[in-house]
């Protein structure tokens, strides 16, 4: 389950939200292409990608669930279920304190993680539910589980491309443990705060010029334009050097590819793990070539950042509008003259 966040940084902003959720004809109300659900006195429904699931509603709200993946647990937090988890896997990956004290007190069970799940342990806490993003590796124990009448839902909010997307799972979780109202009130917050943010950055008369991510070996993986990254780029009022791409993933380039790109950025943000500027260059001596490097500012995801647990990829995928308020605080300093960062830090 380890993250890295140069794939996950995954975009177009819903806007226009209105305070009801919007529902198709057919009464399935939608999240994204990829999710959408439908509920009936009788049974709720949800397709998930290719997962279709039809879940009796006398086996809802559910009680006990068992999380495989860092990335969803901020919509738990989020809403408030963190009792409602009993088994998680990579605790060390977790970066929230209310998980670790459950953990500590047994409330909560370390399940192994994406090298060696326990399947025996997770088929001895007999979850209602189980969520996970699916990795077609697992199908053997997937069906394991399954075989013991333990359910499981696959939620790959990864693949999102729209940052407010990713924030509108959580009404999936609402509908699933009784906290709907909880749930459309914390989007209806998210998304309000996102457009306001949205239309502060568009009164900036500068649009800085930024660079993202950075190198693996001999390829820089720059996030295509039309990836969740080039979305709050975009939203922040700053000038993205892939923003023509259009691509939704990340974009493999040698290094002379992006410094041809990167000539007039100014900011360069998305950096890896790094505690200095001098510390990447003994990873790759080219970055000194740069002028952003010798002469930008230059910002890692690290502002939230405990161990191995980074809230940026817990909480921050359900927070669309501090993210975008981080870009926001970096690129127009002067419009957010009070804010400090949550999940970004200048590197040195």
């Amino acid at each position: 389950m380890k993250i890295n966040f140069f794939f996950i940084l995954s975009v177009f902003f819903l806007f226009g939200c209105t305070k009801e959720v919007q529902k198709a004809d057919s009464d399935w109300q939608i999240i994204s292409k990829n999710v959408q659900f439908k509920k009936s006195a009788e049974a709720f429904q949800l397709t998930s990608g290719k997962f279709k699931y039809k879940i009796q509603a006398a086996d809802l709200p559910f009680k006990k669930v068992l999380l495989l993946n860092a990335s969803l647990v901020g919509y738990f937090t989020e809403i408030g279920l963190e009792e409602n988890i009993i088994g998680i896997s990579s605790p060390e990956y977790i970066f929230s304190e209310k998980i670790h004290a459950l953990l500590e007190t047994g409330k909560i069970q370390n399940i192994g993680n994406e090298q060696k799940y326990d399947v025996e342990k997770i088929i001895a806490l007999k979850p209602d539910v189980i969520f996970t993003n699916y990795i077609s590796s697992f199908d053997n124990t997937y069906d394991i589980i399954k075989n013991n009448g333990i359910e499981i839902i696959f939620i790959d909010e990864y693949l999102e491309q729209n940052p407010l997307e990713k924030s509108k799972y959580l009404l999936v979780f609402g509908e699933l443990f009784n906290k709907e109202k909880e749930a459309q009130q914390r989007f209806q917050e998210i998304t309000e705060n996102y457009a306001s943010l949205k239309k502060l950055a568009a009164s900036s008369k500068s649009k800085p010029v930024v660079l993202a991510n950075e190198m693996y070996g001999n390829q820089w993986f720059l996030p295509g334009g039309e990836t969740n990254l080039a979305q709050f780029l975009s939203d922040a009022n700053s000038s993205y050097i892939n923003a023509e791409n259009s691509e939704s993933k990340a974009v493999p380039m040698n290094f002379e590819e992006v410094f041809t790109k990167a000539q007039t950025a100014e900011y360069w943000i998305n950096v890896g793990n790094h505690q200095t500027k001098k510390e990447m260059l003994q990873i790759n001596p080219n970055y000194e070539k740069m002028n952003v490097f010798n002469h930008g500012k230059l910002f890692t995801v690290a502002g939230r950042e405990v161990g191995r647990a980074n809230d940026y990829f817990e909480s921050g995928v359900v927070r669309a509008d501090l993210v975008l308020k981080d870009y926001i605080k970096i690129f127009h300093t002067d419009l957010l003259p009070t804010y400090k960062l949550t999940f970004m830090k200048e590197l040195k």
